[in-house]
């Protein structure tokens, strides 16, 4: 692969530092203020100063990046790699800025793979237009969901509807009054193949029978600034068997290929997290002084200053490449590299924030830094789209079957 940027992503990028510095970090303090100043905390599409910023992020072509194809800026993953990572230097402001958020990606993502023109028309458009905003319902509290086989939730045919019964948390998103439309996965034939008893249709929030029961607090945040996490139930709620997205029994495969791009994204977001908390330790670490000199000159922090600098890069390549290969053989044919940087970016970035937070000391624990909230949020990622463990298991066994076949083509 060559390692040097295409021209189109030399200007993007050029234009989004620009944006970065001129616009978006001048309003996070005014998100912040004007955030708590709305009557519906949970609001955050309604602050004055993203409006203003997802104006002029269009204005300047930076729009629907994340999206490859017609619908979106015909970037690959390779162009959108360092794009998407600036904009995690500001993680809660930037993506939602550009419309680039999660989980609207992976719906808008799905819908444009696997949507019907009726659906295209009455929920993917609005949301590229960035007019409304979406859930991904998947996850429930009842069942271990990193098996996704296991999900409880019922689709049941009756008629021209679906039925729809079941119980769903930490759905990304869903307190915000903004998110229009769910995506729900859930089984329509339990007795099928395993991987053929889900589905995922499509349900509108003000349908009768859904209830948003109580936000999710993240250690202790509540993530009110990007839509917060939602516990909801699905009561005998029905909508049209139009609804359905592809076909019954379908649902297991469309949430693969919804998670593999949303696996990167999450992981080239995540550098741009860790770029800027060796930012802000660095600066720490030269103006602060511990024992007659300045932290910076302890050899413990240099340390930690070096070994963030050297993972970050590591990790870089790792995302560059498991991008490249996704345009060039496919997600199936990259399954195992988005695996491996789904195991090493977030523990990774977790380790730099706690070495910034450290070099901080009491004040990298408060608001006064984004430190905290970023610890959290890649704390999470641990879980988001399926938990370290799952990962690495998939990745030894193939690993294993790969070095077994290779014995085999050696000794016959």
């Amino acid at each position: 692969m060559d390692f040097a940027f295409d021209d189109r992503t030399l200007e993007l990028r050029k234009t989004l530092l620009d944006f970065m510095d001129s616009h978006v970090y001048p309003a996070e303090p005014v998100f912040a203020e004007q955030l708590e100043q709305l009557p519906d905390r949970w609001a955050f599409d309604s602050v004055p100063v993203l409006a203003e910023l997802r104006a002029e992020a269009r204005r300047r072509g930076l729009w629907n990046l994340f999206l490859p194809g017609e619908h979106g800026a015909g970037l690959t993953n390779l162009q959108y790699a360092p794009l998407a990572e600036i904009t995690g230097r500001s993680g809660h402001l930037a993506p939602a800025a550009l419309n680039c958020a999660a989980p609207d990606t992976g719906n808008m993502e799905v819908l444009a793979q696997f949507g019907t023109d009726q659906q295209k028309q009455e929920w993917l458009e609005p949301l590229l237009a960035g007019e409304i905003r979406s859930s991904f319902a998947m996850t429930e509290p009842d069942v271990a969901s990193s098996d996704a086989t296991n999900i409880g939730t019922r689709i049941e045919r009756d008629g021209d509807d679906y039925v729809i019964n079941g119980r769903k948390w930490w759905i990304t998103g869903a307190m915000n009054p903004n998110a229009r439309i769910f995506i729900v996965m859930g089984k329509t034939d339990p007795s099928a193949d395993r991987h053929r008893q889900q589905s995922m249709i499509l349900v509108p929030r003000d349908v009768p029978g859904v209830t948003i029961e109580r936000g999710m607090h993240v250690l202790g945040y509540d993530d009110h600034d990007h839509g917060g996490h939602a516990e909801m139930t699905f009561t005998d709620v029905r909508v049209p068997a139009t609804n359905l997205i592809a076909g019954e029994g379908d649902g297991f495969a469309i949430a693969q290929a919804r998670l593999g791009p949303g696996r990167i994204h999450h992981c080239m977001r995540s550098l741009g997290v860790a770029e800027r908390a060796v930012e802000l330790m660095c600066a720490r670490a030269s103006e602060r002084v511990a024992f007659g000199k300045p932290i910076a000159e302890q050899g413990v922090v240099r340390d930690w200053i070096a070994e963030s600098r050297v993972r970050i890069e590591q990790l870089r390549l790792l995302v560059l490449k498991t991008a490249w290969l996704m345009d060039t053989v496919g997600n199936k044919g990259a399954h195992s590299e988005i695996q491996a940087i789904k195991i090493a970016t977030p523990a990774t970035v977790q380790w730099i924030l706690d070495k910034a937070i450290q070099v901080h000391g009491a004040g990298g624990l408060s608001q006064d830094f984004p430190l905290a909230a970023a610890y959290a949020g890649i704390r999470t990622l641990r879980f988001a789209d399926g938990p370290d463990e799952v990962h690495k298991n998939a990745l030894a066994r193939t690993e294993l079957r790969r070095q077994a076949a290779d014995r085999k083509d050696t000794h016959g």
